[in-house]
């Protein structure tokens, strides 16, 4: 049995390995992470991450160079490449703070989009309602408090939001999405980065006309139905419309 069971684990750490790998040059050759920026990770059982390394290009980057991880960020040595040895990314910290504070989610994908990025220098944020796909599948996005990319501050700013949403924008520092499967973190992303592109748009044809009240209290029904309430549609942050507050599903004070 052990042997089995040690056989599905180096078979599964294959797979997981060769889906990093995949996505990181889904959002390389989307232009989401230039230069080295960016990471990924993803959950490998109940004890283990495979992250992406410090320091190394998304689109060229091979499994052999990604790094497995315990729930603490220490790598974890027989599964790692003694012979090409590699430092985790340095943003490890966040992911591990949304592990723990998000057991259902199972990846994360952090990104630098530009047109996301552009928005909050400019001090735009994209959590109004104003794209139905957007509100069904993401919920409202929030922008996290400005935090020196690679310290602890951080984790800290990404915590305080991220149980209430699935996709939050970090001040001048791109996005991170989270999702049940790496495709459906890096969808997350693709969707923040459209929604980005949208509201520029808009704001240069015009005024950013939102949805009506009623119409945002209907997708955020059908995003219960289709997701179930645990799912969030809005968290305590977002006080846009109050069309939340109608909806019988949701305490917004206390919802994952």
């Amino acid at each position: 049995m052990d042997e089995v069971h040690a056989t599905n684990m180096e078979m599964n750490e294959r797979a997981l390995r060769r889906d990093v790998g995949q996505i990181c040059r889904l959002l390389y050759q989307k232009n989401f992470v230039p230069a080295t920026d960016g990471n990924v990770s993803v959950r490998w059982g109940d004890r283990y991450l495979i992250t992406t390394p410090s320091g190394v290009c998304k689109g060229l980057i091979r499994a052999a160079d990604l790094v497995v991880t315990d729930l603490n960020g220490a790598p974890v040595l027989e599964h790692n490449d003694a012979a090409n040895p590699r430092r985790p990314s340095s943003e490890l910290r966040m992911h591990l703070e949304i592990y723990r504070r998000r057991p259902d989610v199972r990846a994360v994908v952090h990104a630098h989009p530009a047109i996301t990025t552009a928005l909050t220098v400019a001090g735009v944020s994209l959590l109004p309602c104003i794209l139905p796909e957007t509100l069904v599948n993401l919920g409202s996005i929030a922008t996290t408090a400005y935090a020196t990319p690679t310290t602890e501050a951080v984790p800290v700013v990404v915590g305080d939001l991220i149980e209430d949403h699935d996709a939050l924008v970090l001040d001048r520092h791109g996005a991170v999405t989270v999702g049940a499967t790496l495709m459906e973190a890096y969808t997350r992303m693709e969707k923040v980065e459209d929604t980005a592109q949208v509201i520029m748009t808009a704001r240069m044809l015009g005024r950013v006309q939102t949805l009506p009240i009623d119409e945002v209290r209907r997708l955020g029904a059908k995003r219960d139905a289709l997701l179930g309430p645990e799912r969030h549609f809005a968290g305590p942050d977002c006080a846009q419309c109050g069309a939340c507050e109608g909806l019988p599903e949701i305490d917004r004070g206390q919802r994952r």
